[in-house]
C-alpha cells in the first residue's frame, strides 16, 4: 500500500514539474523599445541585461533595443555618463511582447579644479627647466649665417650697417636672382650668337658717329681747288 502511494506521488510530482517547465517556456516575453536621454535624443550603445536569464544586448544607433525576458524578470540599463536604470516585468504579465521605452538621466559628478603638469614633482620641474636642450639645426644655421654677415660687414671699410643698407643689399640680391634665376651671370664672350650679332652691328655702322662725318660739300670744295690748280 505504501509503495503504491509513493508511486502515485512520484508520478504526480513529475507531471507537475514537467508541466511547470512547459508553462515557463511558453511564457517568454520579448521586451523592446527606444532608449533616449532627457531631451528625447537617442542613446546608442546602452547595455541591456536580463538578470533572470543572464543575457544581454546593446541598443542600436537609433536607440532601439530588443531582449528576451520572462515575467518577474529584472532588466538593467547601463550607459556611460548616465544613471543606472532598471525595470521589472510583472509576474502576472501574460502577453508575448512588451514595449518599454526608457529615458536615462545624465549622471554628472562635480569635481574640484585640478592642474595637470607634465612633471611628477617640483624637483623634476627644476631639472627639466635647467637642463640644456639641443639647439634646432635650422636655428643654428640661421645664427651662423647672421654672424658671418656681421663679420663680413665689419671687415669692410667705409661700410656702415644700417637698415637702409640692408634693404638695398636685399633688393640687389633679389634683382640678381630674378635676372639670372639664381644662376651665374651669362658670359657673352663665349657665345657665338653674340659674336655674330656684334659683327653684323659693325658692318651696319654700329660704331659710326654721325657728328664727325665729313659733309658732302667739303668733298665738292676739294674737287674745285684741284681743278683750279690745273
Amino acid at each position: 500500500m505504501n509503495r503504491l502511494i509513493y508511486t502515485i506521488a512520484f508520478f504526480i510530482l513529475t507531471f507537475l514539474d514537467v508541466y511547470g517547465q512547459t508553462n515557463e517556456r511558453e511564457r517568454f516575453v520579448q521586451v523592446s523599445g527606444i532608449i533616449t536621454d532627457e531631451s528625447y535624443k537617442a542613446v546608442p550603445g546602452v547595455a541591456v541585461i536580463s538578470k533572470k536569464l543572464r543575457r544581454g544586448t546593446i541598443s542600436e544607433r537609433t536607440g532601439i533595443y530588443s531582449i528576451t525576458s520572462t515575467p518577474g524578470d529584472t532588466i538593467f540599463f547601463r550607459a556611460l555618463g548616465f544613471k543606472r536604470y532598471h525595470t521589472i516585468i510583472p509576474v502576472s504579465y501574460e502577453e508575448r511582447h512588451c514595449n518599454v521605452d526608457i529615458a536615462l538621466e545624465i549622471d554628472t559628478i562635480p569635481i574640484e579644479e585640478i592642474t595637470i603638469l607634465p612633471w611628477k614633482s617640483y624637483n623634476d620641474f627644476i631639472k627639466d627647466i635647467t637642463k640644456e636642450k639641443p639647439v634646432d639645426p635650422i636655428i643654428e644655421n640661421m645664427n651662423d649665417n647672421i654672424a658671418s654677415i656681421y663679420i663680413a660687414l665689419a671687415n669692410q671699410t667705409g661700410v656702415r650697417i644700417s637698415p637702409e643698407a640692408g634693404y638695398r643689399y636685399a633688393m640687389e640680391q633679389n634683382f640678381s636672382a630674378l635676372t639670372t634665376k639664381n644662376q651665374y651671370p651669362v658670359n657673352n664672350l663665349l657665345n657665338p650668337f653674340a659674336w655674330a650679332k656684334f659683327i653684323n652691328g659693325i658692318k651696319n655702322g654700329l660704331f659710326k658717329n654721325q657728328k664727325f662725318n665729313k659733309p658732302v660739300n667739303a668733298k665738292v670744295r676739294k674737287i674745285k681747288k684741284k681743278s683750279e690748280n690745273k
